[in-house]
């Protein structure tokens, strides 16, 4: 296809203004999907996005519509909203031209739509802006479209309004996207080269690698070189989305779709690469994608021990599918043999165990999260620590650093004091104040990561009613009194619920984590000593009194299947516990110390 007649855009916004149902919308009005499938959100089709109603992949699908008696293809890339996928959003948009910029009519413009909107300007793409959710009973158009300017610096006379749930002023938006978002450029007869912007795998197929074709031509059994590593494959299958897969014979300069090329190796495709032709190479390589950097780490354990093998394969599966994850084999001596794995954030972490519990059926033992430390030893060496249990003795560091996240929360005016004493409870540094109308303002904060990750999101939500949101971006490392906080069970470390905190906070964070595993930690037939430490220093203790429980004593005689009844559901209450030593801890003690510093 001519390239004047393809363009590549991209939605993005704020999570909940309506990207998925938008984009919908357009498959909808093109003839690419059914009425019936337009209510099932199309584009979001894992369980766990199902279940949670939010977009955690990006989605590529292409769209055709004619316009003036011309068929335009339209690639479109469909991209989450929640802060944790922002790597996403930006793989995504160096594959597009421009970006449909989506703010709801009533909460206006957001945390994310302001960090999302300036990726796409920094990507250099052409932004239409789009006002979704007209046909609330309230909206603040005009508003928004004053916070647009304001903030972002579009110019509201050429924003759409539209709703996407109706169908309202769709058309408009497609002629948009043919007017301002500018065709491809690239020559059809040039070196193949094509970015390589996603991959998943296929149990029957092995890896389907996503591709943006940005200059050349790629047909159906021609053989390509991935200039990463150098190796060749055969290409079986060229397609695109539509939105299903859909072989076709080739892909040119423009053009968005899949190639499946019989790699079964898990390692063998990596996203940012660039694909070109085995007989004509390109002589570079296209610049691809910044590397993520994972924050916050975490220990994935199987609760079966033979389900290890399994879990190390479907942790391959989900790195391949997702860059942003990484993982890494480890052992404990409280849970045996699992895995180190780092997350973009919490909500990230969350999701990544939710797909390996539903979709694999495999049950895990999470650890505790905690972000990731900079330590400077005496030696003059620097060390990144991701695991407590990792940090040398304190007479090896000179210092300890922690990182620190630029944070920027858009509230309403009147909450402004409660979240300034939330950031200023939390060991944060006051930036500025910027009001974007009479009712809401900006404020920036700079706030150690640690004290984010865990519930800062939550205490938001609450804070202000739920009209409160906010985006981070690490700046670095900062010099910080920290310390490791141990935990002993009947006087053993329990590696597992080693945590690291700041001096200050010791002492009450300690109390509060033995008196919780005192809860958490049912009674044994001996006599248990729960305490925190730091060092050789004892600074919290609680003990958990004996306990002597026979299941049995009830039964008098009788017969023998009600014995076994009692002791199968004894049984099934230590199914998720793992020994250790001679006292069972649970589950939900290893995320104790998550729990205590939400409550705290």
């Amino acid at each position: 296809m001519d390239t004047k007649y393809i363009r590549n855009f991209s939605i993005v916004a704020h999570i909940d203004h309506g990207k998925s149902t938008l984009a919908d919308q357009l498959l909808l009005l093109s003839g690419a999907i059914t009425q019936r499938e337009f209510k099932e959100q199309i584009l979001d089709d894992l369980d766990v996005e199902k279940e949670r109603g939010i977009t955690v992949k990006a989605r590529a699908v292409t769209i055709h519509y004619t316009h003036e008696g011309e068929v335009y293809e339209l690639n479109l890339i469909d991209t989450p909203g929640h802060v944790d996928f922002h790597y996403e959003v930006s793989r995504s948009l160096a594959a597009c031209e421009g970006a449909l910029l989506l703010i709801d009519a009533f909460q206006g413009v957001q945390a994310q739509s302001v960090a999302n909107a300036y990726a796409a300007i920094e990507a250099d793409l052409s932004i239409i802006t789009v006002v979704n959710k007209i046909d609330l009973p309230v909206t603040r158009i005009e508003e928004v479209l004053e916070e647009v300017e304001t903030i972002i610096g579009l110019p509201p006379d050429e924003a759409l309004r539209v709703s996407a749930k109706q169908g309202i002023g769709i058309h408009d938006v497609f002629k948009a996207i043919i007017k301002h978002i500018p065709p491809p450029a690239g020559l059809a007869d040039a070196p193949l080269r094509a970015l390589v912007f996603d991959s998943k795998y296929d149990n029957y197929r092995g890896v389907i690698t996503y591709i943006r074709v940005k200059e050349g031509t790629l047909h159906k059994g021609q053989t390509i070189k991935f200039m990463n590593d150098g190796s060749k494959s055969h290409v079986i299958e060229v397609g695109q989305f539509c939105p299903k897969m859909v072989s076709c014979d080739s892909l040119g300069p423009g053009q968005v779709g899949y190639i499946v090329s019989g790699v079964k190796t898990l390692g063998d495709i990596h996203v940012g690469d660039t694909v070109t032709l085995a007989e004509n190479p390109a002589e570079k390589a296209l610049p691809g994608y910044a590397k993520p950097q994972q924050m916050v780490f975490c220990g994935m354990y199987p609760i079966d021990a033979t389900d290890f093998e399994k879990l190390r394969d479907e942790l391959h599966k989900l790195s391949l599918n997702d860059a942003s994850f990484t993982f890494a084999p480890e052992s404990s001596d409280a849970l045996g043999f699992g895995f180190r794995c780092g997350f973009l954030g919490m909500l990230h972490m969350e999701i990544i165990q939710q797909r390996l519990e539903q979709e694999q059926e495999i049950d895990l033992i999470q650890t505790a999260p905690n972000v990731t430390y900079e330590l400077l030893l005496t030696n003059g060496q620097t060390q990144l620590i991701d695991n407590p249990e990792n940090v040398p003795d304190a007479g090896q560091i000179q210092e300890f650093r922690e990182p620190i996240a630029k944070t920027a929360f858009i509230v309403p005016g009147e909450n402004i004091g409660t979240i300034m004493q939330l950031c200023a409870d939390r060991r944060g540094i006051y930036k500025s104040t910027e009001y974007l109308g009479p009712l809401r303002a900006q404020i920036v904060y700079e706030l150690p990561l640690g004290e984010i990750v865990y519930d800062m999101h939550d205490r938001l939500k609450s804070a202000t009613r739920g009209y409160g949101t906010m985006d981070y971006e690490i700046i670095g490392f900062k010099e910080s009194d920290l310390v490791k906080m141990d935990i002993l069970v009947k006087g053993v470390k329990v590696d597992a619920l080693a945590t690291i905190v700041h001096r200050s906070e010791a002492e009450r964070r300690g109390r509060s984590l033995v008196k919780r595993l005192k809860k958490e930690i049912s009674k044994h037939q001996f006599e248990i000593a729960l305490q925190a430490a730091i060092g050789a220093r004892v600074i919290a203790r609680e003990t958990l009194s004996a306990l002597r429980k026979n299941v049995t004593a009830k039964c008098y005689g009788g017969d023998i299947t009600r014995k076994r009844k009692l002791w199968a559901k004894q049984k099934e209450g230590k199914k998720r516990m793992k020994q250790f030593g001679q006292v069972e801890i649970p589950q939900k003690a290893f995320l104790s110390v998550l729990d205590v510093a939400k409550e705290d």
